[in-house]
């Protein structure tokens, strides 16, 4: 069952917190609104992320430019960096559920909040 993100930051984060952290997501969502940048950001090329999906260069540099995915294709990149997707969904009334989250391995709230935000853009 899907716990709402709003319940969960409420419990373990203050206002001033949480106000924190949605500057630094918006911030992140700037400095990181494309897979290349995402890519560029963790230091790789496009011929080791190919090597990880077992892809060439040149299909990852398609995929990068790229405006709509697959949420496995896109799950794929994301894990050939390094890292793993969340999925958000948000309804009226900026009501956001959690349908993947590792938030209890992140021992700082901030940074498990920012992480799902960036990722639930990218």
């Amino acid at each position: 069952m899907a716990i709402s993100a709003d319940d969960v930051f409420a419990e373990t984060m203050s206002s001033e917190l949480i106000a924190a952290s949605d500057l630094r997501a918006k911030e992140l969502m700037e400095e990181y609104d494309t897979l290349q940048k995402l890519r560029k950001a963790r230091a790789l090329t496009q011929e080791h992320v190919g090597r990880k999906l077992g892809k060439t260069q040149v299909t990852v540099a398609q995929l990068e430019k790229r405006t709509d995915f697959l949420l496995s294709t896109l799950r794929e990149y994301v894990s050939a960096l390094g890292g793993e997707l969340d999925l958000v969904v948000r309804f009226e009334g900026n009501c956001r559920s959690l349908v993947r989250t590792n938030l209890q391995s992140c021992q700082n709230p901030l940074s498990a909040r920012t992480s799902e935000l960036r990722l639930a853009v990218n």
